[in-house]
Protein backbone atom coordinates (compact mmCIF):
# COMPACT_ATOMS: atom_id res chain seq x y z
CA UNK A 1 0.00 0.00 0.00
CA UNK A 2 1.52 3.53 -0.67
CA UNK A 3 1.30 6.10 1.56
CA UNK A 4 1.61 9.95 0.74
CA UNK A 5 3.92 11.79 3.80
CA UNK A 6 3.53 15.48 4.12
CA UNK A 7 6.35 17.64 5.90
CA UNK A 8 9.76 19.63 6.18
CA UNK A 9 12.96 19.44 5.71
CA UNK A 10 14.04 20.21 8.93
CA UNK A 11 16.64 23.34 8.31
CA UNK A 12 17.44 25.94 11.44
CA UNK A 13 16.36 29.34 11.31
CA UNK A 14 18.80 30.54 12.80
CA UNK A 15 22.35 29.39 11.67
CA UNK A 16 25.07 28.37 14.10
CA UNK A 17 27.78 30.73 15.18
CA UNK A 18 30.18 28.61 12.99
CA UNK A 19 29.12 29.26 9.58
CA UNK A 20 29.36 31.94 7.91
CA UNK A 21 26.37 34.64 7.48
CA UNK A 22 26.07 37.89 6.36
CA UNK A 23 27.34 40.72 9.15
CA UNK A 24 25.02 43.87 9.60
CA UNK A 25 25.82 47.18 10.38
CA UNK A 26 26.77 46.94 14.01
CA UNK A 27 29.49 44.08 12.73
CA UNK A 28 28.01 41.32 14.17
CA UNK A 29 25.85 38.36 12.92
CA UNK A 30 22.06 38.16 13.26
CA UNK A 31 20.93 36.51 16.20
CA UNK A 32 18.42 36.23 18.59
CA UNK A 33 18.23 38.68 21.31
CA UNK A 34 19.79 37.03 24.78
CA UNK A 35 16.16 37.04 26.37
CA UNK A 36 15.17 34.73 23.95
CA UNK A 37 18.46 32.83 22.78
CA UNK A 38 17.90 29.77 25.70
CA UNK A 39 13.76 29.58 23.90
CA UNK A 40 14.69 30.39 20.55
CA UNK A 41 18.29 29.80 19.50
CA UNK A 42 18.15 26.65 17.60
CA UNK A 43 14.54 26.47 16.26
CA UNK A 44 14.48 24.46 12.53
CA UNK A 45 11.46 24.12 10.12
CA UNK A 46 10.99 21.65 11.63
CA UNK A 47 9.97 22.92 15.06
CA UNK A 48 7.69 25.26 13.80
CA UNK A 49 5.88 22.76 10.92
CA UNK A 50 4.96 20.94 14.40
CA UNK A 51 3.68 24.53 15.98
CA UNK A 52 1.60 25.09 12.98
CA UNK A 53 0.31 21.87 12.29
CA UNK A 54 -0.80 21.41 16.07
CA UNK A 55 -2.44 25.43 16.06
CA UNK A 56 -3.64 25.63 12.89
CA UNK A 57 -3.61 22.22 10.89
CA UNK A 58 -1.78 23.49 8.15
CA UNK A 59 -0.83 20.41 5.93
CA UNK A 60 -4.05 18.92 7.13
CA UNK A 61 -6.17 21.57 5.50
CA UNK A 62 -4.26 21.46 2.63
CA UNK A 63 -4.98 17.72 2.17
CA UNK A 64 -9.09 18.19 2.82
CA UNK A 65 -8.85 21.12 -0.11
CA UNK A 66 -6.80 19.07 -2.23
CA UNK A 67 -7.21 15.43 -2.16
CA UNK A 68 -9.32 14.82 -5.52
CA UNK A 69 -6.49 16.78 -7.24
CA UNK A 70 -3.62 14.73 -5.53
CA UNK A 71 -6.03 12.02 -6.46
CA UNK A 72 -5.91 12.60 -10.05
CA UNK A 73 -2.32 13.58 -10.30
CA UNK A 74 -1.77 10.11 -8.95
CA UNK A 75 -4.20 8.49 -11.88
CA UNK A 76 -2.24 10.55 -14.50
CA UNK A 77 0.92 9.28 -13.05
CA UNK A 78 0.54 6.01 -13.02
CA UNK A 79 -1.35 6.18 -16.81
CA UNK A 80 1.30 7.88 -18.14
CA UNK A 81 3.97 5.49 -17.00
CA UNK A 82 1.95 2.58 -17.99
CA UNK A 83 1.18 4.08 -21.37
CA UNK A 84 5.02 4.46 -21.78
CA UNK A 85 5.62 0.95 -20.71
CA UNK A 86 3.16 -0.24 -23.16
CA UNK A 87 5.13 2.03 -25.85
CA UNK A 88 8.61 0.57 -25.30
CA UNK A 89 9.78 3.14 -22.52
CA UNK A 90 11.64 2.03 -20.11
CA UNK A 91 9.98 0.41 -16.65
CA UNK A 92 12.29 1.64 -13.84
CA UNK A 93 10.81 5.58 -14.16
CA UNK A 94 10.17 7.10 -11.07
CA UNK A 95 5.90 7.48 -11.01
CA UNK A 96 5.83 8.96 -7.45
CA UNK A 97 8.58 11.12 -7.61
CA UNK A 98 6.34 13.34 -10.27
CA UNK A 99 3.54 13.42 -7.93
CA UNK A 100 5.30 14.54 -5.58
CA UNK A 101 6.91 17.82 -7.10
CA UNK A 102 2.88 18.37 -7.88
CA UNK A 103 1.45 18.06 -4.47
CA UNK A 104 4.24 20.29 -2.84
CA UNK A 105 3.77 23.03 -6.04
CA UNK A 106 0.09 22.79 -4.94
CA UNK A 107 1.05 23.95 -1.00
CA UNK A 108 3.37 26.62 -1.71
CA UNK A 109 0.52 27.88 -4.16
CA UNK A 110 -1.94 27.72 -1.61
CA UNK A 111 0.18 29.30 1.23
CA UNK A 112 0.72 32.33 -1.70
CA UNK A 113 -2.66 32.23 -2.75
CA UNK A 114 -3.85 33.10 0.49
CA UNK A 115 -6.49 30.22 0.34
CA UNK A 116 -6.08 29.38 3.98
CA UNK A 117 -7.33 33.12 4.69
CA UNK A 118 -11.05 32.45 3.55
CA UNK A 119 -11.67 29.46 5.19
CA UNK A 120 -12.93 31.15 8.66
CA UNK A 121 -10.53 28.30 10.40
CA UNK A 122 -9.93 30.27 14.12
CA UNK A 123 -6.68 32.37 14.14
CA UNK A 124 -6.31 32.32 10.12
CA UNK A 125 -5.35 34.63 8.91
CA UNK A 126 -2.77 34.97 11.56
CA UNK A 127 -2.71 38.47 13.20
CA UNK A 128 1.18 38.94 12.18
CA UNK A 129 0.11 38.45 8.25
CA UNK A 130 -2.64 40.81 8.75
CA UNK A 131 -0.16 43.63 10.44
CA UNK A 132 2.22 42.75 7.59
CA UNK A 133 5.00 41.82 10.20
CA UNK A 134 7.88 39.99 8.27
CA UNK A 135 11.13 39.26 9.43
CA UNK A 136 12.22 39.61 5.28
CA UNK A 137 12.41 43.36 6.66
CA UNK A 138 15.30 44.96 8.23
CA UNK A 139 12.20 46.31 10.69
CA UNK A 140 10.03 43.19 11.10
CA UNK A 141 6.60 45.46 11.69
CA UNK A 142 6.09 49.40 10.34
CA UNK A 143 2.64 50.72 10.11
CA UNK A 144 0.70 50.81 6.93
CA UNK A 145 2.24 47.76 5.60
CA UNK A 146 0.24 45.81 3.48
CA UNK A 147 -1.21 42.37 5.11
CA UNK A 148 1.03 39.50 3.49
CA UNK A 149 0.32 35.71 3.37
CA UNK A 150 -0.32 34.05 6.47
CA UNK A 151 2.50 31.15 7.31
CA UNK A 152 4.96 32.98 4.86
CA UNK A 153 7.17 34.92 7.05
CA UNK A 154 10.15 34.66 6.15
CA UNK A 155 9.56 31.53 3.60
CA UNK A 156 11.60 29.00 5.26
CA UNK A 157 8.83 26.93 5.71
CA UNK A 158 6.82 27.07 2.28
CA UNK A 159 10.40 26.42 0.80
CA UNK A 160 11.32 23.32 2.68
CA UNK A 161 7.93 21.98 2.73
CA UNK A 162 8.55 18.13 0.79
CA UNK A 163 5.62 15.39 -0.22
CA UNK A 164 7.09 11.26 -0.63
CA UNK A 165 4.88 8.30 -1.14
CA UNK A 166 6.37 4.53 0.48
Amino acid sequence: MLTLHLGVIDIPYVEPPDEPKKIGKAGRRPRPHKAHAAKYGNITTGDVAGWLETRYHVMELFWELHQNEVADDFANAVSGALETFMMGGPANLDVMGSVGSKIEDGFKQMLSGRELDSLGYPGIPTAAAMAGKSSRFKRGYTKNRTPRPSFIDSGLYQASFKAWIT
